[in-house]
């Protein structure tokens, strides 16, 4: 049995802001999904925690219909939840929330990057945007940049954009670990590629990536320009476009990466493992 636990956010906030509940819940859901799957583990169930001042009704309908959405796209079961209202604890309008999910994987199948080689190459999987992380940065550079969040960005209103719910990757990947040796998967979450990607690999190993081999979304450019962020931070914080990492085999990678295409994911060969180097960083993006 496999774990995992986790929240939205300073996501929330922005939420509030906008008065948009609908998502946030398949956010919470895929923190602790995504965490799970990179062990190999198939999600079996989730259960929800949400806390609020006073209940709001209509606003807990829209986030629980997350949840529910959520789970249906990580194929397992919502099987229960708390709502605890506390008066005083929170602000009018304002909640929170936690997720916990518990996932199986055949021991023997463990996935914990202990396989993983020199020349091995890493797979990058798009993201639908900048998921549940980086948000309090997000919202400082809209403080300063004040757009107008109901204005067209690339086609979608910037609101939209930005509360864009979280990529669940469990199906696709699932699917991928029956036909194909993957030795390390990564959910980029809140460290951005450069401090997720060593929680895989060994002491003795390197991840060096190319920035130019995926497309950074207009959303990150967007907040990289308007906040002044330097491309160092950017990785830092944000997944800058590739919400999960797989790192197969040399001799498996082409048809891995077709097999994800084929189910559905945008995939980009990001980068290869090698040999670390005394005292080098163990994610190296050029």
């Amino acid at each position: 049995l496999v774990s995992g636990t986790d929240g939205v956010g300073t996501k929330l906030k922005l939420a509030f802001h906008l008065n948009k509940h609908d998502t946030v819940g398949i956010d919470l859901v895929a923190m602790s999904v995504n965490d799970i799957l990179v062990q190999g583990a198939e999600p079996l169930f989730f259960l929800d925690y949400f806390a609020c001042g006073k209940l709001n009704v209509a606003t807990a309908t829209d986030v629980i219909k997350g949840i529910a959405a959520g789970c249906e796209l990580a194929g397992c079961a919502l099987i229960g939840g708390e709502t605890a209202e506390m008066p005083s604890m929170y602000p009018d309008g304002e909640y929170d929330l936690a997720g916990f999910a518990v996932g199986a994987v055949e021991k023997s199948k463990i996935i914990d990057g202990k396989q993983i080689t020199p020349g091995d190459v890493v797979l990058g999987l798009a993201s639908s945007g900048a998921h549940s992380n980086g948000y309090s940065l997000v919202r400082k550079i809209i403080d300063v940049a004040k757009p107008d969040l109901n204005a067209d960005f690339h086609g979608r209103p910037l609101a939209d954009v930005l509360l864009a719910p979280t990529r669940i990757y469990v199906k696709p990947l699932l699917a991928l670990m029956e036909k194909f040796e993957v030795r390390g998967m990564v959910h980029i979450t809140g460290g951005g590629l450069v401090e997720n990607i060593p929680r895989v690999l060994q002491d003795n190993l390197t991840a060096v990536l190319d920035s130019k081999s995926w497309d950074m979304p207009p959303l990150f450019k967007w907040l990289q320009q308007h906040g002044g962020v330097a491309d160092a931070e950017m990785h830092r914080v944000f997944n800058c476009g590739i919400g999960m990492t797989v790192i197969v085999p040399r001799a498996q990678a082409d048809a891995a990466e077709a097999e994800l295409k084929r189910l559905g994911e945008t995939v980009y060969r990001i980068g290869v493992i090698r040999e670390r180097a005394c005292d080098e960083a163990q994610t190296i993006v050029e």
